[in-house]
């Protein structure tokens, strides 16, 4: 059986289903998005914030987890493995422009996407030099806060 909520955040609502919780996981719907949500081991369902472990493959493209879904693990952790750092959304909006390609080279404040919020457009820079691994938006994709908008290797 699937709860029901609607909130309401930053001015945007969201319809959020929650299932029954397994052992490791449960499942959650935001907008129509389905995502698989990993229960970490230290967690209990009383009073701390799963992370999302994976978005289901059959979900709508162009929407991403809700910020206070992602997982929060340090990015300098990412660094020092070698893995890609990931270039987030500031703020939740409509990406209007993606300004590089898988495979380019980039510098450290290059313009990788530019994202409409409140009828602005912002530029987001890349937040260190390297090569672009993998884009996670598309143009008219929206996205939330805390989003991933590209990698960077």
């Amino acid at each position: 059986m699937m709860k029901e909520y609607r909130f309401k955040i930053n001015g945007k609502e969201y319809n959020v289903s929650v299932g029954e919780a397994g052992a490791q996981s449960l499942a959650v719907n935001v907008n129509g998005a389905d995502y698989q949500v990993e229960i970490s081991s230290s967690a209990s369902l009383g009073g701390t914030h799963p992370s999302v472990a994976e978005k289901k493959a059959d979900a709508p493209s162009g929407v991403s987890a809700p910020a206070s879904a992602v997982s929060t693990a340090p990015v300098a952790s990412q660094a020092a493995s070698g893995a890609a750092t990931q270039v987030a959304s500031p703020l939740p909006g409509v990406i209007v422009e993606v300004s590089v390609k898988e495979g380019q080279a980039v510098k450290a404040g290059q313009k990788v996407a530019v994202l409409e919020a409140m009828k602005m457009e912002n530029e987001i820079p890349a937040t260190k030099d390297g090569i672009v691994s993998e884009i996670h938006v598309n143009k008219g994709d929206s996205v939330l806060e805390g989003a991933p908008i590209v990698s960077i290797a």
